[in-house]
């Protein structure tokens, strides 16, 4: 029988979106199920507000892994605020139709490669992480997922920026966020487990 709030008028689609996805996804580490199982309990218990910038000081975020076709390399951002390499991301606005549409125009503004092509058919990657003194909420629920990019598209950092390169995935820059190898090789292994 399908869960009461997902059909509630009151639920927003997004959000109902967001469960649907994560209720699909059987990620392969045991960590991330565990994750996953907090995500829709957090979803589930706000889901008017879970995605709201201003709903609160906790909310959904998406991002996006971006990598070229033969997986060898990834896009990431300066971030300024964070004063570290990231993947590229952000929040969900009004705009979006699903946090997964958010990963990929906060890829695409943030990276200047506008015909960027998902890859992995979903959730690839789930990261709550608290923020620094720089930032006007206090965590972030992150939903990762990724998107393919021409091999001679050239990107170009945004205003969010201060500077986009491509990084070989197996010699990462010094300051990226703590745990961020960890999530990069997930998300790999989740791709290759689906291209498989």
């Amino acid at each position: 029988m399908p869960d009461p709030a997902i059909r509630s008028p009151a639920l927003d689609t997004r959000a109902a979106d967001l469960i649907g996805r994560l209720r699909a996804w059987l990620p392969l580490d045991p960590g991330q199920a565990a994750l996953r199982d907090e995500y829709l309990g957090f979803a589930l218990a706000s889901p008017e507000t879970a995605l709201e910038r201003h709903g609160g000081p906790e909310h959904v975020t998406g991002s996006c892994f971006v990598f070229t076709p033969d997986l060898a390399q990834v896009l990431l951002c300066f971030h300024k605020k964070g004063r570290f390499w990231v993947q590229l991301g952000g929040h969900v606005e009004p705009v979006d139709g699903s946090v997964a549409d958010t990963a990929l125009r906060e890829a695409r503004e943030e990276c200047g490669i506008n015909d960027l092509v998902p890859v992995g058919g979903g959730i690839l990657d789930l990261d709550r992480h608290a923020l620094g003194g720089g930032f006007s909420c206090r965590t972030h629920w992150d939903v990762g997922f990724a998107a393919i990019a021409r091999p001679e598209a050239a990107a170009v950092a945004s205003d969010e920026s201060e500077d986009v390169a491509w990084w070989p995935v197996a010699a990462l820059p010094e300051n990226v966020p703590p745990q961020f190898a960890r999530r990069l090789a997930g998300v790999l292994t989740e791709l290759a487990h689906r291209r498989g």
